[in-house]
């Protein structure tokens, strides 16, 4: 189920709050006291949207006047359950400044290590690239979580994951990363993206994963 997102806009007015459902972002508008001049629409409707990670899910709006069900981008209905077409400039003029404000899909990475700690070249390469995208998010948030094969013990490997999530954070720091709020953990061999019986060397599962957010 993924989250929809209502706002609603009376007048100036604006206030929002989450809601559960099986649906991408959608807002609600009510147009009562909207400045003149203002486009022929309903007082209040609903318009589906994609969400920022470009998934599109559905909305049903029931009312006096049936039951519509919203499952394609730009789909609109008034409150009382009436269909009607949605340009997207409207949709734009309305929730122009909400959907600036939607907070942006978190990007995720996988780094590999050749050994120990040490990245292999084609994820070392991928350090600058992180950092890039971390400069491009305010307020930005970024967690690595260090992983092993299952070699060792899971006391070592609990050490050993831990180590390699810190020494990415220090190469993060070492190419630009500016923010402080890094969260560092590790998840030793118990999440392995290959599952092996004990005491199996496995590539993939000698990672870092990060978040930025």
């Amino acid at each position: 189920m993924k989250s929809m997102l209502p706002i609603l806009k009376g007048g100036l007015a604006l206030a929002a709050a989450m809601v559960l459902g099986g649906c991408a972002p959608t807002y609600y508008v009510d147009r009562v006291g909207c400045p003149a001049p203002c486009a022929p629409v309903p007082d209040s409707y609903v318009v589906l949207i994609p969400s920022p990670d470009g998934t599109v899910g559905n909305v049903v709006v029931a009312g006096e006047k049936g039951e519509q069900v919203l499952n394609k981008s730009g789909q609109a209905a008034t409150l009382s359950g009436q269909p009607f077409a949605v340009d997207e400039k409207r949709v734009k003029d309305d929730f122009g400044a909400a959907m600036a404000a939607l907070p942006r899909v978190p990007v995720r990475y996988v780094l590999f290590f050749s050994e120990g700690v040490k990245l292999d070249p084609a994820s070392d390469a991928e350090i600058s690239r992180i950092v890039a995208e971390a400069k491009d998010r305010p307020a930005v948030d970024v967690t690595i979580i260090g992983h092993t094969d299952t070699l060792q013990s899971i006391e070592y490997n609990d050490k050993l994951g831990l180590k390699r999530a810190n020494r990415v954070a220090e190469l993060l720091r070492e190419r630009g990363l500016k923010t402080e709020s890094v969260s560092v953990q590790s998840m030793g061999k118990r999440n392995p993206v290959v599952s092996t019986p004990d005491n199996v060397f496995e590539p993939k599962n000698r990672r870092v994963e990060i978040s930025v957010r």
